[in-house]
């Protein structure tokens, strides 16, 4: 039977292939999902059959750039996300190349569909000004105050995911000689980001205030849980929001977690820090 063979490949692309062999983050394991929850659903549409009933041919060239041509028309994805879409695709295929040598043909035309190209948005990021104004904008009299304005001074300084930021805990932070922060970044590397002096006067009053717990997250919601990747994106936007009353020019821009990535990135090369050495800061395999 070969409609139990699709089944299979993709919980083995699932459990063996990205879970076991290539230890890939939850985030990417909940993108490709989503992924293959949209792709399965158009197919199933298109072919008038339930996903158990697919057949690994069913999954042709012409149906795959046809529901990335969906993404873009009905779903109103931008290119970006219907390039992701593809790479979640191209990587089961490459897996069912490994697995089934006898669908290789169908892998090779499915991995030579090319992504789409588009034109990249100019890399917004705050200036000296800009960063100054917003990490002032919490109230500092309130608990909340200190920990966002503590959040806000530990991510334009470090440049870190908001994923990473959130994951920390008290053990994450060394404080002392050469103060760092040790994060997990994507594919689960680690990296160990310097922090300022001012940057770890922070922390330091922060962890004196609140005393957490080993293993507590070094940020905690008001509820004392782990910050959410969304409270985290809406503090931010929140305090662009206060600081643009000082600083007019916050208003004009989109500022997001990433954008104070950016905003790390630009600031480093300012100070003279060469590429290859922002790379690493950040997290990533190039600038």
């Amino acid at each position: 039977m070969i409609a139990p063979l699709f089944a299979s490949l993709l919980q083995s692309f699932f459990t063996d292939r990205l879970l076991r062999q290539m230890q890939v983050s939850p985030n990417t394991v909940a993108g490709y999902r989503d992924a293959f929850r949209l792709l399965l659903r158009f197919a199933a549409c298109r072919l008038n059959k339930e996903p158990s009933d697919f057949m690994i041919e069913d999954l042709d060239p012409a149906l795959v750039i046809d529901f990335l041509d969906s993404l873009e028309v009905e779903r109103n994805n931008s290119v970006r996300t219907r390039n992701n879409r593809l790479a979640a695709i191209r990587s089961f295929f490459r897996h069912v190349a490994m697995s089934e040598p006898a669908c290789a043909l169908q892998c090779q035309q499915i991995l030579a569909i090319p992504q789409k190209r588009y034109q990249k948005r100019m890399i917004e990021f705050l200036n000296r000004e800009e960063i100054e104004a917003l990490v002032a904008a919490p109230d500092t009299s309130t608990w909340i105050g200190r920990r966002d304005r503590t959040i806000l001074l530990f991510l334009v300084q470090t440049g870190l995911r908001v994923s990473e930021l959130t994951s920390l805990c008290p053990e994450s932070v060394a404080l002392g000689v050469g103060a760092h922060v040790r994060c997990e970044g994507k594919g689960r590397k680690f990296r160990c980001v310097p922090l300022r002096r001012d940057t770890v006067a922070a922390v330091v009053a922060w962890l004196d205030e609140q005393r957490p717990a080993s293993g507590a997250p070094l940020f905690p919601s008001s509820g004392g849980g782990r910050l959410s990747t969304d409270a985290a994106e809406r503090l931010v936007t929140r305090h662009v929001l206060t600081g643009s009353s000082s600083c007019p020019s916050l208003a004009e821009k989109n500022v997001t977690p990433h954008v104070l990535r950016h905003s790390t990135a630009m600031a480093l090369q300012e100070q003279g820090v060469t590429l290859s050495v922002i790379a690493l800061w950040l997290g990533h395999e190039s600038v």
